[in-house]
């Protein structure tokens, strides 16, 4: 569907650009069938032409280098410049301390979700810890009298595990931890650790990109414009033109 839609919009923007230097050239062409008015016709029409045709060629320069035309190809000539641009936004505009800090402020109130570390969590391994730790006691050998550690083990096993889900809850809920876990973070992000590894991903990401792929991805972002560009300057030729012929 995206393929799609990027065909779309090219035939789109293709369709424009024809359709407006197709209606310049005929206003050239009925100026010299009239028999009156022919020059105001003609010099509308040449000059609709010529402002259509150079905002076209001017926006087939910008992705395309045409061999004799200084500065044609300007993006994928400067695709170097355009991923430092976006290293630069993403390191320097987003991930900044004072963004980051600001972010982490919001949100050391807010409630933790505990479902993720209750699944994490093996209770039965909790429960033969405690009972393992209760044999180690004093008390070890007055287990004996509830049936031995399996017997203990059967009773305690669903009270043990619905209480232990009823403390961490309580815990990770609680605004104390909310502000632990956003001070822990904002004190490893006051480090090199997260922004050097945010920053080695990015460039990870943005060393994959070529020329090619540059030029596709400023196209996609203003190609439905692009097409408005050869209108307008069509529009605005034949006002000029018109202007010019009818104060001649």
């Amino acid at each position: 569907m995206a393929y799609a839609a990027r065909l779309r919009s090219q035939i789109n923007l293709k369709d424009m650009s024809f359709l407006t230097n197709l209606a310049a050239a005929l206003l050239v062409v009925i100026g010299y069938l009239v028999p009156v008015g022919g020059q105001i016709w003609r010099t509308t029409g040449w000059f609709a032409l010529s402002g259509a045709v150079t905002n076209w060629l001017a926006i087939y320069m910008l992705f395309e280098r045409v061999p004799g035309l200084y500065g044609s190809g300007i993006i994928p000539l400067k695709f170097q410049e355009f991923k430092s641009g976006i290293r630069n936004l993403i390191m320097k505009q987003f991930f900044t301390q004072e963004n980051v800090s600001r972010f982490l402020a919001g949100r050391g109130g807010q409630k933790f979700e505990a479902h993720l570390l209750l699944e994490a969590i093996d209770f039965e391994l909790l429960l033969d810890k405690l009972i393992a730790a209760v044999q180690s006691t004093p008390f070890g050998p007055m287990l004996g009298m509830f049936g031995g550690t399996d017997a203990l083990k059967g009773t305690l096993r669903e009270p043990f595990q619905h209480k232990m889900r009823e403390a961490i809850v309580e815990i990770m809920q609680s605004e104390r931890f909310g502000a632990l876990i956003s001070k822990v973070v904002a004190q490893d992000f006051e480090g090199d650790g997260w922004t050097a590894q945010i920053e080695k991903v990015v460039m990870a990401r943005l060393e994959e990109l070529t020329p090619t792929m540059v030029k596709e991805i400023i196209q996609d972002m203003i190609r439905s414009h692009l097409g408005w560009l050869v209108v307008w300057g069509g529009v605005f030729g034949a006002l000029m033109g018109l202007v010019a012929a009818l104060l001649s």
